[in-house]
């Protein structure tokens, strides 16, 4: 019921919104159905998640919000998609970012107003969580990335202690940072 719920916002918001680079209805159904068929078995059992397109997902494409990238399909999960997976989240798609986390905007709106940006480079995965498309989503942040498009959008984001989530699989600007 979660993920059809989510699914239904996705295709009433997203027209305006355009948080999405990648969704597949179809496999979030079955991690669903699967889901639904086993005992909890971590945090995110069954929730469905959104994944910023600097982080790789062996089952999507990830391009890294660049037309150089487009349809590139990595090898297997970053990091922090594979500890969502085994904490059991449902990995919804890929939300859009600024071309390589930096400063040419994606296609995202702020989804309380159109006319406004939804801040920055994890625009498209707190866009996302802000129109209700989904209760979660990870991000990526080297300079203000994730927390600022929460702000704008009105919702929580946070950025873990440096060095606390590994970052194998994640389009890395800045070592220091």
């Amino acid at each position: 019921e979660l993920v059809r719920s989510c699914l239904h916002r996705i295709d009433a918001r997203e027209p305006r919104v355009r948080a999405w680079l990648n969704i597949d209805p179809d496999r979030a159904l079955r991690a669903a159905r699967e889901a639904d068929k086993r005992p909890p078995e971590g945090v995110l059992h069954g929730l469905p998640i959104g994944v910023k397109d600097v982080l790789d997902t062996a089952d999507m494409p990830s391009g890294y919000g660049s037309p150089i990238w487009e349809g590139w399909r990595p090898k297997a999960d970053a990091a922090p998609v594979v500890w969502a997976r085994q904490a059991g989240g449902a990995i919804m798609g890929k939300t859009v970012t600024t071309e390589f986390a930096t400063f040419t905007p994606g296609k995202t709106r702020n989804p309380h107003d159109n006319e406004r940006t939804p801040g920055g480079s994890s625009s498209g995965s707190a866009a996302a969580v802000a129109a209700q498309m989904v209760p979660g989503a990870i991000g990526s942040q080297t300079n203000g990335s994730t927390i600022r498009p929460a702000a704008f959008c009105g919702v929580v984001g946070f950025k873990p202690t440096h060095g606390l989530i590994p970052r194998s699989g994640a389009l890395m600007l800045s070592r220091a940072l």
